[in-house]
């Protein structure tokens, strides 16, 4: 083939239409169909959800979110129309939940008002909107948008507040949320809707309270729900003990080892790849002993946090033994992996390990060893050590300093996983580089964590070096709880020029309290961080009151810990194999929500408990039209026991309590097997959970 010369193009043969440079203007179908890959159709409104994910995206495409705040001319809000526009909006989100569970009669009233308008104007141009030149089609949208909201309430973290109709719509609902990682229908590579926690407490406007939207494939969100939390309904039941063990204690130059033969492009930039590997291992002597000096200072561990690459992964089943000895119920440990085959590369992760007691501080367990539940959150960004670096860190023995070296890691495709830990606590954990990601900090920001937890293998934790500083936008906005713990080690290798070495091992951020700066001083082994809850308000620009129903955690308390002289019986006890998991993680997460609909249908409408939990058993239609599978066997033996509890629970000829079941399931039985006593706990911390918060407002059955 003979090369052409641009300059050898004759122009005069280009012929282009005017009507073909134009680009077809954008109309509320075709921003929608764009967005989605679906039409706009009545069927969006079987689930409300796929209607909130429609609305939010014309109203955010057109900016249209700016008339609550300021109308066009002519146009007020919120709307004349309306009595109360607010109460409005939530008596027809509760009718559009409830008609959603059998959809038995037309749509309620005001959606189907409010959808005809919507309907009627698919081909108006997304300019038109923007304008704010047809009023009431963005009234229609802004007024569907927050019912559509208000009909989201409980599909991840239950209601407080019930009559008990829609309580089956909202238990489909977090199956269909565990399954998909989605609230919304709609194909997840496209868009997802995804639960939104809390909202900013102050500075920027929120036009939602309990979805939000997250557009594009770029991360896969996994919702996880375990209710593990303290025993009982009194204020205590909101605190949480947090032992920080900001290990390796020492990192020597030579815990940073290049990997042999991978230094490239020496003429030019040349880099290279390294591994973190610490020469000593993880002993288990010295957390026994912290372990014995925490409890005798504050009765109790829940959650202990080392940072990243603190442990090896098969260092993980014996510390979980010895925590579950301890009565720990949570584990948070960032972990180095071993490459799963020659030539790959090693991982590098956050493992959350949720002791399947489920009871915080709770007592020391039997002879039998259940399964911990395990979360992965894999980092997605490799370190990379530069001349600077390596000087800062002391490194220039094991690392040459002219060659840029980047973290010898697999990275695999980016995913976010969220955690509610009973006392409605959100979590979210984060490996070092990816705190200061803003694709990573954009979906969490919209979603409002409760917690964010970040291991780091970092210099100290100054408020003026990098990691505070991502801390405190996440700790502004959305407004969560901020950790970040680094390894006492690397802490100590960190001595920039002109800067003395610091002892600063975390840092804790929130929105009510500030900044705590968390030292490990001499001699202490670890730090005990104590927090405690409390609600916060929902806030919603759109013109609905604030509700709270929100949860904030803030510290409270902050106590070195020296590692005991002696042990306790749990270091020379054997490390027996945990026996095979009882069910996945999922189908925890699936049962949990199941188990939340029926302590809420017995907490308002008692004679539906029954009907509810069959309509969780494998069969029913709701999941075919949802695209979900059935259950396994397994989960299925699961939701067979909650439905066995509610038969002791009922009386003969009458309906189950609440009272009646918290009273059957509060006991462990000799003979239970172990799914019936992982559903039985389940039931207990739900129902505990409910009427925690009810006795916390004074309500009055």
């Amino acid at each position: 083939m003979t090369a052409v010369a641009v300059t050898d193009i004759d122009r005069s043969e280009i012929r282009i239409s005017p009507t073909a440079r134009r680009v077809a203007e954008p109309t509320l179908a075709s921003t929608w169909l764009g967005a989605s890959g679906t039409p706009i159709g009545a069927d969006l409104l079987e689930w409300p959800p796929d209607v909130f994910a429609l609305t939010d995206v014309l109203l955010e495409r057109a900016d249209a979110f700016r008339f609550v705040l300021s109308p066009p001319p002519d146009a007020v809000w919120p709307p004349d129309r309306f009595a109360d526009w607010g109460e409005a909006v939530g008596q027809a989100a509760h009718e559009w939940s409830c008609w959603a569970e059998d959809r038995d009669g037309p749509v309620p009233g005001l959606v189907a008002e409010e959808w005809d308008v919507i309907g009627a104007a698919c081909e108006l141009s997304l300019v038109e909107l923007a304008d704010g030149g047809n009023w009431r089609v963005c009234d229609a949208l802004l007024t569907l948008h927050a019912i559509a909201d208000e009909a989201c309430a409980g599909l991840f973290v239950a209601l407080d507040r019930s009559d008990g109709r829609g309580c089956g719509y909202r238990a489909r609902g977090r199956e269909f949320l565990a399954r998909t990682g989605s609230l919304a229908r709609t194909h997840p590579q496209a868009l997802r809707v995804l639960p939104k926690i809390r909202t900013p407490p102050t500075g920027r406007a929120s036009f939602s309270r309990y979805a939000c939207v997250v557009h594009g494939a770029g991360f896969n969100p996994r919702w996880h729900k375990v209710p593990a939390r303290h025993p009982g309904t009194d204020p205590q039941a909101d605190h949480v003990q947090m032992l920080l063990l900001p290990w390796p204690l020492k990192v020597r130059a030579s815990d940073f080892r290049a990997i042999p033969g991978s230094v490239q492009r020496l003429e030019k930039e040349p880099f290279g790849f390294f591994e973190f590997v610490p020469e000593e291992r993880l002993d288990l002597d010295l957390v026994d002993r912290v372990l014995v000096a925490a409890l005798d200072e504050v009765g109790g561990i829940d959650v202990v946090v080392l940072p990243e690459c603190a442990i090896d992964e098969d260092e993980i089943a014996a510390l979980e033994a010895l925590l579950a000895c301890h009565g720990v119920i949570y584990l948070q440990a960032g972990v180095r992996g071993r490459p799963t085959h020659p030539g790959s590369l090693g991982g590098n992760w956050m493992h959350m390990g949720i002791n399947s007691t489920m009871e915080k501080s709770g007592p020391l367990p039997s002879p039998i060893r259940d399964p911990w539940f395990h979360i992965r959150q894999n980092k997605h960004h490799r370190w990379s050590l530069d001349e600077a670096q390596i000087r800062q860190y002391n490194l220039g023995g094991a690392l040459h300093p002219d060659i840029q070296w980047w973290e010898a890691m697999d990275v695999p495709r980016r995913s976010i996983q969220f955690l509610q830990v009973g006392e409605e606590i959100t979590c979210v954990s984060l490996v070092c580089e990816d705190l200061a990601q803003d694709d990573v900090a954009q979906v969490i920001r919209s979603v409002g964590p409760t917690i964010v937890l970040a291991g780091l293998l970092d210099g100290p934790q100054l408020p003026s070096r990098w990691g505070a500083r991502y801390a405190s936008v996440l700790a502004d906005d959305p407004g969560s709880g901020v950790l970040t713990l680094t390894s006492f080690g690397m802490a100590q290798r960190s001595c920039p020029a002109g800067h003395d070495r610091s002892r600063v091992i975390a840092l804790w951020k929130d929105a009510a309290t500030g900044t705590r700066e968390i030292s490990l001083e001499p001699g202490a082994h670890g730090v005990i961080l104590t927090l405690s809850g409390e609600r916060t308000t929902r806030r919603s620009a759109d013109g609905r009151r604030p509700v709270d129903t929100g949860t904030h955690y803030y510290d409270v308390a902050v106590n070195q810990v020296i590692a005991s002289q002696t042990g306790s019986y749990c270091a020379n006890r054997p490390v027996a194999s945990p026996a095979p998991a009882v069910i996945e993680i999922e189908e925890l997460t699936v049962l949990t929500g199941w188990a939340e609909g029926v302590t809420e249908a017995l907490a308002y409408a008692p004679a539906r408990a029954r009907s509810l939990i069959t309509d969780a058993h494998a069969g029913a239609a709701w999941r075919t039209e949802l695209g979900i599978p059935d259950p396994s066997s397994r989960l299925s033996e699961g939701i067979d026991s909650i439905a066995r509890a509610l038969d002791v629970a009922t009386p003969t000829g009458g309906v189950p309590s609440l009272s009646a079941l918290l009273s059957s399931v509060s006991n462990a039985r000799p003979d239970e097997q172990a799914l019936d006593r992982l559903t039985r706990r389940v039931l207990r911390s739900t129902l505990e959970q409910l009427c925690s918060r009810r006795s916390s407002e004074g309500y009055q059955p």
